[in-house]
């Protein structure tokens, strides 16, 4: 029987950690850890409702993860799925019942939803017990699904979802709702700057930016513990890199429509102005209130910069654009920062963004060959791009690989 007051505790904790957590990606895989954590259960996944569509952005599992190597974690699969009473979790987004079932593989005829049985067929699991509540908040929306799998017991072995399981969990899903309305309406205002300079800029869409910010993560996640650190200090970090880095080319709205949009290449004098776009960038960040507006602007001013010193804009000064005392070269413009002159999440965005450019169709090219990118990109290790950050990317590109397929360009992919 677990201990009423240890169960407050730990509400009382989750609400308080969730609440310091902008960003909704890290929030949802925070959410389900905690959820199951909560439950001692195996396996779940969390799911974002859309309209009449149900998306499945984070799944876990501890018997399937066993077999990954370490650090490294499966990317939530790409389901969707109707809001309706088809399936377990469209029914109870659809009916905002929550649901606790003993065995899905013994479920009643005579009901309106079944089991998918294909995970289980794919990966020999064995989903049997499953606790799937909806996540509703205080203004009765139904934002999205929470699907714990198989309750494990004492010694280990699969059980059933008790009542005080349900009883603790429901309050955890009310809080984890609302703190998901928070988030969504940060991530919109983030992807409402981008579509200011998607407007200018096609080329800046919202898969891309979010595409590049999973990346970047990915990449920080796989640095960060080869360097050892605490994951404490990991999920802090990460949980802003990734808006930081959806704002990386945001500057793009000051820039002028004839250089913007013109479709062959630029001049000389047109490529120097085009390049004022990470200043510019910087410049929407001037006073510091957070550490997202130093990341954000860190990312958008030295994204472009080289790890052999031949990027841009270099050491200047965002005010006047010279360069900083010092820094001048011969010619009177702006040493380039070198090496680790640049700000870590400047180097892992700029390694991010040139993977995504290379991968997707553009309206000026057709997407590289995967393999051809990471050539591409492993040939330039140590000049263009931190080379230890790029043994990092070449090591997790199953999993960059696996993150591209979850932001299709294609806004109607799951229709």
């Amino acid at each position: 029987m677990r201990d009423y007051n240890e169960t407050l505790q730990q509400l009382l904790n989750f609400g308080l950690d969730i609440s310091q957590i902008k960003d909704i990606d890290f929030l949802l895989e925070k959410i389900l850890s905690e959820a199951r954590r909560f439950t001692g259960c195996d396996a779940g996944t969390i799911y974002i409702k859309d309209g009449n569509w149900l998306a499945a952005r984070y799944s876990q599992n501890d018997t399937v993860n066993t077999q990954l190597a370490p650090h490294r974690k499966s990317v939530y699969s790409n389901i969707t799925m109707r809001v309706d009473n088809t399936s377990i979790a469209g029914y109870v987004a659809a009916t905002g019942n929550q649901l606790n079932i003993p065995d899905v593989y013994h479920l009643d005829a005579n009901l309106p939803y079944s089991f998918n049985r294909s995970f289980d067929d794919l990966t020999n699991y064995r989903t049997t017990s499953q606790l799937v509540l909806p996540l509703t908040s205080m203004r009765g929306e139904t934002v999205g699904v929470l699907q714990l799998i198989n309750a494990m017991d004492a010694a280990g072995q699969v059980t059933s979802f008790d009542g005080n399981d349900e009883n603790g969990i429901s309050y955890f899903a009310v809080t984890a709702a609302n703190a998901i309305e928070r988030a969504k309406m940060t991530r919109e205002i983030i992807l409402r700057m981008n579509r200011m300079a998607e407007l200018r800029d096609p080329k800046e869409t919202g898969p891309h930016v979010n595409r590049v910010a999973a990346y970047s993560v990915a990449l920080y996640e796989g640095w960060a513990a080869r360097k050892g650190l605490e994951q404490d200090e990991i999920d802090r970090t990460r949980d802003i890199l990734r808006m930081a880095a959806m704002l990386h080319d945001v500057g793009k709205v000051a820039i002028s429509d004839s250089i913007l949009k013109k479709p062959g290449r630029f001049t000389p004098e047109e490529y120097d102005v085009m390049k004022l776009h990470t200043v510019y960038g910087a410049r929407l960040f001037p006073d510091v209130y957070s550490e997202l507006d130093e990341s954000a602007a860190a990312v958008a001013l030295n994204h472009h910069e080289r790890w052999d010193g031949n990027g841009y804009p270099g050491h200047i000064s965002l005010a006047t654009l010279k360069p900083l005392p010092g820094y001048e070269k011969e010619d009177g413009t702006a040493r380039g920062k070198k090496g680790e002159e640049i700000p870590l999440f400047g180097r892992i965005v700029a390694i991010a963004d040139v993977y995504d450019a290379l991968s997707n169709r553009r309206c000026y090219k057709e997407a590289w060959d995967p393999a051809a990118v990471v050539d591409e990109l492993k040939k330039d290790a140590g000049t263009v791009f931190d080379p230890e950050l790029m043994d990092v990317f070449l090591d997790s590109i199953d999993t960059i690989r696996q993150i591209g397929t979850q932001f299709p360009d294609d806004a109607d992919a799951h229709a």
